[in-house]
């Protein structure tokens, strides 16, 4: 790995489960921030996402620089950004939209994923 990235913030989606046919999507705010991040690093192909476990809800994600795609990822490419999701966040992420929200107090990555059934106060940690 070439090193961590950010952090990034969890949002329950409620109500009924979105339906989309990529494991992951991702907002035009998060491509144009993934493309500024990953412009620096050249020697990487990409952004791979994964979970540890952490928290007082359980899991949490992880964003680092991909400099290579190992043989389970799945791979993810939209308006030519490449997102790598770890085997062991491939059935958490299902249906997730990824965003990126800039506000006066932090710019951070959130998730929006529908798979969710709990997350912690502060939203950086969940259960499924």
């Amino acid at each position: 790995m070439a090193g961590r990235i950010t952090t990034a913030s969890v949002r329950a989606v409620l109500g009924t489960k979105r339906t989309t046919k990529a494991a992951l999507t991702l907002t035009p705010s998060a491509i144009k921030q993934l493309k500024k991040i990953l412009s620096v690093k050249p020697e990487c192909i990409g952004l791979k996402i994964g979970v540890k476990q952490r928290g007082c809800n359980g899991l949490s994600y992880t964003l680092d620089y991909a400099e290579e795609m190992h043989k389970l990822d799945e791979e993810v490419v939209q308006d030519g950004v490449r997102v790598f999701i770890d085997r062991k966040a491939q059935l958490t992420l299902l249906g997730t939209e990824m965003d990126y929200i800039q506000t006066k107090l932090s710019s951070e990555f959130v998730f929006y994923n529908p798979n969710i059934k709990g997350t912690c106060g502060c939203g950086e940690s969940f259960n499924i």
